[in-house]
């Protein structure tokens, strides 16, 4: 069929990236538009996935051995082959970086769109991220900041396209709060958890009825688990793992809090708004915090790093009942903006399939 979207991310465990790309696979394949899911790191699959969708497996994990992405390489390029009609739309780096070695030498009839997820100033090695992007016909920022963060040359194909934004039919939690802390992402030196964790020692001094529930897994479970302990809030603090149900788990809670040192644009938080969850975020770089939040109206921004602000604005909603309604109210409102339909339908026209 002419148009095949083939997504290429490394594996799908459950995080924010992986989430839009089922978001959007599910809504082309709801359209009868065909659509593929090309994992070259893994086979995981966090997240629902409709039965039209092919999901394929070019490789492993592959430790830092070269024959082990020469494998993955290969069967790339036998699969683009296999489907030389097909838009290449990469949301990761190296599936950009991967997807043009395959594709050397062959003519490719569709648009190759690359979707930068992250603070583009965070990437390890710029230059060579940077040479492969040349390769795309378009490259998805989501914010204005990210995209100048490029060199001119890749600014000029950049365009923004938020992300997409399903709660379902889900309603925003009516009544009294429950008196817990919610936050989601992966277990990793990105989120700042241990920021989080400080902040929250500080908070439960003047609240202890208050838990902490963490949503996710990652590196940095068991170090969390220990300053935990150490912080001495370790029965307050309670590690739930994955969860594929967690917007119906997080509805009730007090407040969401995003800890995090950059982002691009937390999906976790953009649903908290729209649940009606009171959101605390770090203004991380880059703009995704607050291109969603204005400060003390919808949710609170604080700086990134800042313990005493974020333990001061986690108490600022514990202490002002009406407060936290009235940023709730407010926060719902974004549930009717950036819907699945209009996300899909604003990378279609990026890639000029509409």
């Amino acid at each position: 069929m002419e148009n095949k979207i083939v997504f290429v991310i490394p594996d799908m465990p459950g995080g924010g990236t992986e989430r839009v790309v089922a978001y959007l696979a599910n809504e082309y394949a709801k359209r009868n538009i065909e659509t593929a899911i090309l994992l070259f790191a893994g086979n995981q699959r966090a997240y629902p996935l409709d039965k039209k969708i092919e999901v394929v497996t070019v490789g492993n994990p592959s430790g830092g051995k070269l024959s082990a992405r020469l494998d993955r390489i290969r069967k790339m390029r036998l699969y683009y082959k296999q489907n030389p009609s097909c838009q290449i739309w990469s949301f990761s780096v190296m599936g950009a970086v991967f997807s043009v070695v395959a594709t050397l030498g062959m003519r490719r009839e569709h648009a190759f769109l690359v979707s930068e997820r992250n603070d583009p100033n965070r990437y390890e090695h710029p230059k060579i991220r940077n040479f492969f992007y040349r390769f795309a016909d378009v490259i998805v920022c989501q914010t204005k900041d990210a995209i100048e963060s490029f060199p001119k040359g890749i600014q000029k194909k950049a365009i923004v396209i938020p992300n997409p934004i399903d709660v379902g039919d889900l309603q925003p939690h009516i009544g009294e709060r429950e008196k817990k802390v919610v936050a989601v992402g992966r277990l990793e030196p990105q989120k700042n958890h241990k920021l989080l964790l400080q902040a929250f020692a500080k908070f439960i001094a003047k609240h202890p009825e208050y838990t902490l529930d963490l949503y996710g897994k990652g590196e940095l479970e068991a170090e969390l688990k220990e300053m935990a302990a150490e912080l001495g809030i370790d029965m307050f603090v309670n590690f739930i793992g994955f969860s594929d149900r967690v917007k119906e788990e997080i509805n009730s809670a007090a407040m969401f809090v995003l800890s995090s040192d950059y982002e691009g644009i937390s999906n976790s938080m953009l649903e908290a708004i729209a649940l009606g969850v009171p959101v605390v975020a770090t203004d991380c770089p880059i703009g995704g915090s607050k291109a969603y939040i204005e400060d003390g109206v919808n949710g609170f921004l604080v700086p990134v790093g800042d313990v005493e602000a974020l333990a001061a604005a986690m108490e600022k909603l514990a202490d002002n009942p009406e407060l936290s309604r009235r940023i709730s109210a407010e926060g719902s409102k974004l549930r009717e903006k950036n819907r699945v339909e209009q996300i899909a339908d604003a990378f279609l026209k990026a890639a000029k399939i509409i």
